[in-house]
This record gives C-alpha cells, sequence and structure tokens, in this order.
C-alpha cells in the first residue's frame, strides 16, 4: 500500500508532456517512441504514455515485461517495445499481449522462439547490436550467428524480426556518433544479407532525435526530452518541465547567530535568522549530495537549504523573512516561476536529471493537471 505524505506531492504537468511530444514529432520525419519506462521516469507510466500517444508519438518503450503489461492493464493497446531480459525470464505473458521484445544474443533468442513456439504465436522480435556502448546488444563478430539463427526460426514461424536498434554513446553530433551510425549500418546491412528484412531501424535518443538527423531511421526513442529535459545542455529546444515537486511548511523557528543546523553542524548561522522546516528527505529522492549548494523556492523567491538533508526533512534558511506554517515551498519545478528545475537540483547533486525525477519516491504522492482543449 502507498502511504503518500499529507504535506508533500508532486504535479505532473500533462501539457508539458504533450508539448514536448509535439517538439520530437516535428523534429522528425521518423515515428516516435514515447520511453515511459521507470513508471514514466517517476511522471507515471499511464497517464503519460496516453498524452504522448495523442501527441504525436505511435510506440512506447519500456525496460521491463512487467512495465509492458502495466500499460497494457491500463488499457493501451499501442505497439510497445520491451529491452532488458533474461534469457531465463518466462515472457510469455508479454507475449500474449502482443509486446514486442527486444533480443541480444542467440540463448535470448532461442528461448522467446520456444515460448512462441509453446503458445503457437509468433513473437515479434528487434535484435539488439552493440555498436559501442558496450551494454546490452550483440557484438559484431556475434552478431552474424545471431542474424543467421533469426532467419532461420523465421522461416520456422516462430519470430519475426520487426526491428534492428542499437543505443548512442550520446546523443550529441560527432565523430562518436558517426563511428556509431556506421556500425549500425554495417549491422543492418549483415541482417539483411542473412534475408531478414526489418520494417523499423532505431538509434536516436532524445538528444540525436532533436539534433542528429542521420541517426533517426524509422523510429525515433525520446526518453528524458519528453519530461522537459533539455539533452543537450548546449542547446535550448523549447522543452517544458513537466513535473513540480511541493511541500509545506511545518515548522518556523527564530535562531541565534552560530546556530548549527542539521547533522554535522556542516552549516551553522552567521546571524540571527529564521529556520524552516520542509517534511522531504533522501527517502524521497531528494538529494543527499545536494546540501550545501541546493535552494528552494518560498513566496516566488529562492533561499538556500541549511544543512544536511536528512532522511524525512531539511532546513532552510529565509533570513529576515516571515514564513507562516503552512506555506508552500517549491522544491523543483519548470523554472518559469524563477525556481529551482530538475537541472539544477542535478547539478547541486553531482548527479543526471534522469536521476532526480525517477528518485521521487512514492510518499510524494502525483496529481495530475489536465491537457488542455485542443491537445
Amino acid at each position: 500500500m502507498r502511504i503518500a505524505s499529507p504535506h508533500a506531492h508532486a504535479v505532473v504537468h500533462l501539457d508539458a508532456v504533450a508539448h514536448n511530444t509535439a517538439v520530437f514529432a516535428a523534429a522528425t520525419n521518423a515515428a516516435v517512441m514515447a520511453v515511459v519506462k521507470a513508471d514514466g521516469f517517476g511522471h507515471g507510466a499511464v497517464r503519460v504514455a496516453e498524452t504522448a500517444l495523442r501527441s504525436g508519438a505511435t510506440w512506447l518503450g519500456v525496460t521491463t515485461c512487467a512495465e509492458a503489461l502495466q500499460l497494457r492493464a491500463g488499457g493501451i493497446d499501442a505497439p510497445i517495445l520491451s529491452w532488458l531480459h533474461s534469457p531465463l525470464e518466462d515472457v510469455a505473458a508479454a507475449l500474449l499481449a502482443g509486446v514486442d521484445l527486444s533480443v541480444s544474443s542467440r540463448e535470448h533468442l532461442r528461448a522467446v522462439a520456444a515460448t512462441a513456439a509453446r503458445l503457437g504465436r509468433t513473437a515479434e522480435v528487434h535484435l539488439k547490436a552493440d555498436t559501442g556502448l558496450h551494454r546490452n546488444g550483440a557484438r559484431p563478430e556475434e552478431w552474424r550467428e545471431l542474424v543467421r539463427l533469426a532467419r532461420e526460426l523465421e522461416i520456422g514461424e516462430h519470430v519475426r524480426v520487426r526491428g534492428v536498434w542499437s543505443h548512442l554513446v550520446n546523443g550529441a553530433a560527432g565523430d562518436a556518433n558517426r563511428r556509431q551510425v556506421g556500425l549500425f549500418d554495417e549491422a543492418v546491412a549483415v541482417a539483411r544479407a542473412a534475408g531478414l528484412r526489418p520494417r523499423i531501424r532505431h538509434l536516436a535518443n532524445s538528444a540525436a532525435a532533436l539534433g542528429a538527423p542521420e541517426t533517426h531511421y524509422e523510429l525515433v526513442r525520446p526518453g528524458i526530452g519528453l519530461y522537459g529535459v533539455e539533452p543537450d545542455p548546449g542547446r535550448v529546444h523549447g522543452l517544458r518541465g513537466a513535473m513540480t515537486v511541493r511541500a509545506r511548511l511545518i515548522l518556523v523557528k527564530r535562531v541565534p547567530a552560530g546556530s548549527g543546523v542539521s547533522y554535522g553542524h556542516e552549516y551553522v548561522t552567521d546571524r540571527d535568522t529564521t529556520l524552516a522546516l520542509v517534511p522531504l528527505g533522501y527517502a524521497d529522492g531528494l538529494p543527499w549530495a545536494a546540501a550545501g549548494r541546493a535552494e528552494v523556492s518560498i513566496g516566488g523567491r529562492r533561499y538556500p537549504v541549511a544543512g544536511r538533508i536528512a532522511m524525512d526533512q531539511f532546513v532552510v534558511d529565509v533570513g529576515d523573512a516571515c514564513p507562516r506554517l503552512g506555506d508552500e515551498v517549491v522544491v523543483f519545478g519548470p523554472g518559469a516561476g524563477g525556481e529551482p528545475t530538475v537541472a539544477d537540483w542535478a547539478r547541486w547533486a553531482g548527479t543526471v536529471p534522469h536521476e532526480i525525477v525517477t528518485g521521487i519516491g512514492p510518499r510524494v504522492a502525483r496529481h495530475y493537471e489536465r491537457e488542455s482543449a485542443h491537445v
């Protein structure tokens, strides 16, 4: 059972998701796969998927079969690709639900084909080539055997290779991308020489979908960009932040100069000042490492986080301001009102925005702002 805090919540701006999806759709002639893994990057997979599909996306991407089945249970019948599985995993439910599966090895392909044969179905698969990330995907020396086996299984009608894909090391245009595009094209050529006819090739992530058209092929896969984080720090594409985290002050007190604040007294007041207590902490996803740099917004003005962020709470030094119990604190948001953004918190914590949004925990209830009538 999810137990939500009575003092904090996250607002998911579906208008922003719709806008961001439309930005990606307008930037390419390829189809758009909205990546909604990790519960829609913490925003709510079903609600984000529904919005993205109304706004230009035609595919959905997830990490696990369980995530794919959650979307199907939510009434979504769009094509879904699930891409991280073990050859030992039972994928029967996913195949019965019409979920496409990524395959990176012969062992995995044989397992998927055996399950499909047992069910009397043909599995739709996307073969993944390792073009340099050296994570998932088949290396070039393994690729020829993988595509040869895939063709044999296609003839036996146990699998159908719908796609060939890979993953970029980064998304910015440059030599690394060019090398990966070359390796990817070689992998596709080998697959075709083996008799495969994949209808979908896909390589581009958020940054490449907006800035590297040579990576688009038939499908692009925006992830973090859908949620309003600019994927290339050097370029602005007008993406809008899709989440605002808010809390309410539960204690305000005046302290003298020289008062140590929070564990370890790493923060000591240099004057008489007012401290305000915010009931959110690292158990809710606020990064402990951001202490000493992080800020929040109260009444439209930024104030520093004073001392360490604890499991359930942190303190804000508001100086001579006079906040009251129950006043709203904006931890992060789109930034239009001067509040900190997800990118700010990522910079303060020395991490990526992905970790911030996916880390906001279940105690922070999600509230959804509905899309405009024109969406």
